[in-house]
């Protein structure tokens, strides 16, 4: 940010000996320059940010002249004024400490042993120190934002935002906010890109734009050659410095290339991200390369979602990937997916909804969408990627052809009795189980799979069941004797009773 020494940072100096006399509220005040000036009416030669250093030479006589001399250097922007005194003045004027006060214009005692010279040079010295480690910054911002430039938009923006300490936002040619850091952009910055790139007719524009709030927004256009990819804004409270504007420069080439990596780059990155999905389900451990690697995938607190896409064919699951891949080129996301036969398992960010997972899907030619079965896990950690995949697998063999993504959590309650392997097993188990009361009833006209239904459905409530029923409990009482007889079991455990109801649902 811009270059400047707070005046209480000049008190604090105990060799200069300086005494503030009035206008303590404004020691936070920056300093850019001291000069020296005995003239009457300084002000014109001002363009603020200045320490004035003067001896009273050409202060004014009267009380009122001097609050308007003040009142003068505090409307251009003086940081404070040093009163050197033992030459025209013994002490500080009381009615200058007086004017001070009420401007909060820094008004400090330099005593005669100690030349302005020293406190210029003081200043000076403090404002090369800060320039200095603001090129050092610069210097060593910069290669991490050039190593960060591989991890892709994210991660340059998140260097540059650490280098400025600042936030830092992405937006495209008509102003529509795609990613920031840390954290959204205000409302308030959004809508004043917006309106200052809405008044540029091709949509691109650089400057400097302020806000209602106070808050100062630099603004540089994403170029590369005639194309414009978007605007790069770094939102601070003061300007930023010629240092900050290089380092803006800087990220903004590197998105600029990043926005022109070639197909085949993104190709390589692709398969890259494959082969280590891939070797991580292989051989899960503590691959920290890897798992590096695919940190990209996650979002800001680390999960990640997996959406399974169960096709039709191999081949039709090579062109799904293809068209997901389109999807999320445009807002700069990589791919993570690896193609398993006809099925195609993507990593999302933990963060995206179920509508950003339908978004992906919702491009695709209508032939090959209507023929896709989407499942779509929960958030889960990055280390547990692949429980994420093997629940979105689950939630896909329940999926209707070319219906929206389905949770696995959405199935509570009739997860066994939607997947079709857990259909097959069931039914099975139903078969074995309920044979006998199937020929007791077929061979002596009874129903007494209903009244099963029933009592398990009553949990056992006698009284619930038989109303259902619509027969005495007595009644009931007798067939449930006759169902434990005939199954040869008691159906007065708990398991038992468990068993038979998924028998009789399964049957159903």
């Amino acid at each position: 940010m811009s270059t400047g020494i707070p005046v209480r940072w000049v008190l604090s100096q105990p060799e200069l000996n300086l005494a503030l006399k009035g206008g303590s509220a404004g020691l936070g005040r920056n300093i850019t320059m001291a000069l020296t000036s005995e003239l009457t009416e300084p002000q014109q030669w001002l363009s603020g940010g200045e320490l004035v250093l003067t001896t009273g030479m050409g202060l004014p006589l009267s009380g009122a002249d001097r609050l308007r001399y003040l009142t003068e250097l505090d409307a251009a922007g003086v940081a404070g004024v040093g009163f050197g005194v033992g030459l025209s003045h013994e002490t500080v004027p009381a009615d200058l400490v007086e004017a001070a006060d009420a401007l909060g214009l820094p008004l400090f005692e330099v005593p005669l042993p100690t030349p302005f010279g020293a406190i210029t040079k003081k200043v000076m010295q403090r404002l090369a120190e800060q320039e200095y480690e603001k090129v050092l910054r610069a210097s060593r911002a910069q290669p991490r934002m050039t190593r960060a430039a591989i991890q892709g938009m994210g991660a340059v923006i998140r260097e540059l935002s650490a280098a400025l300490s600042a936030t830092v936002v992405v937006a495209g040619a008509d102003g529509a906010i795609s990613d920031s850091h840390p954290g959204r952009a205000t409302a308030e910055v959004a809508e004043r890109i917006g309106e200052f790139l809405s008044t540029r007719g091709d949509g691109v524009g650089s400057g400097v734009i302020h806000t209602a709030s106070g808050q100062i927004i630099a603004l540089q256009a994403i170029t590369a050659g005639q194309t414009v990819h978007g605007h790069l804004a770094v939102v601070t409270a003061t300007p930023l410095s010629s240092v900050d504007q290089v380092l803006l420069g800087h990220a903004s080439s590197l998105l600029a290339l990043d926005f022109e990596k070639p197909a085949r780059l993104r190709i390589a990155q692709n398969h890259l991200n494959s082969q280590a999905i891939a070797m991580l389900l292989d051989e899960p451990g503590d691959l920290e390369t890897l798992w590096r690697h695919l940190a990209p995938a996650a979002d800001r607190s680390g999960r990640v979602r997996a959406l399974v896409l169960w096709c039709d064919s191999p081949e039709a699951a090579v062109r799904v990937t293809e068209a997901v891949d389109e999807q999320l080129h445009p807002h700069n996301r990589q791919l993570f997916a690896r193609i398993s036969g006809d099925r195609v398992a993507v990593l999302l960010p933990g963060s995206d909804t179920e509508e950003a997972a339908e978004q992906l899907l919702a491009a695709m030619p209508d032939e090959v969408r209507t023929a896709i079965r989407a499942g779509l896990s929960a958030p889960h950690l990055l280390r547990r990627f692949a429980t994420a995949i093997e629940h979105a697998e689950l939630a896909s063999s329940a999926a209707l052809p070319g219906g929206r993504p389905l949770e696995l959590a959405s199935l509570a309650g009739q997860t066994l009795l939607t997947l079709p392997e857990a259909q097959r097993m069931l039914g099975a188990i139903s078969e074995a189980m309920l044979a006998p009361l199937a020929d007791y009833d077929e061979r002596h006209g009874t129903d007494l799979i209903a009244s099963l239904r029933a009592y398990l459905e009553a949990h056992g409530q006698w009284e619930t069941a038989a109303t259902a029923l619509g027969v005495h409990r007595h009644t009931l009482r007798s067939r449930v004797a006759k169902i434990e007889s005939v199954l040869g079991c008691q159906l007065d455990v708990a398991r038992v009773r468990a068993e038979l109801l998924l028998a009789i649902i399964a049957r159903r």
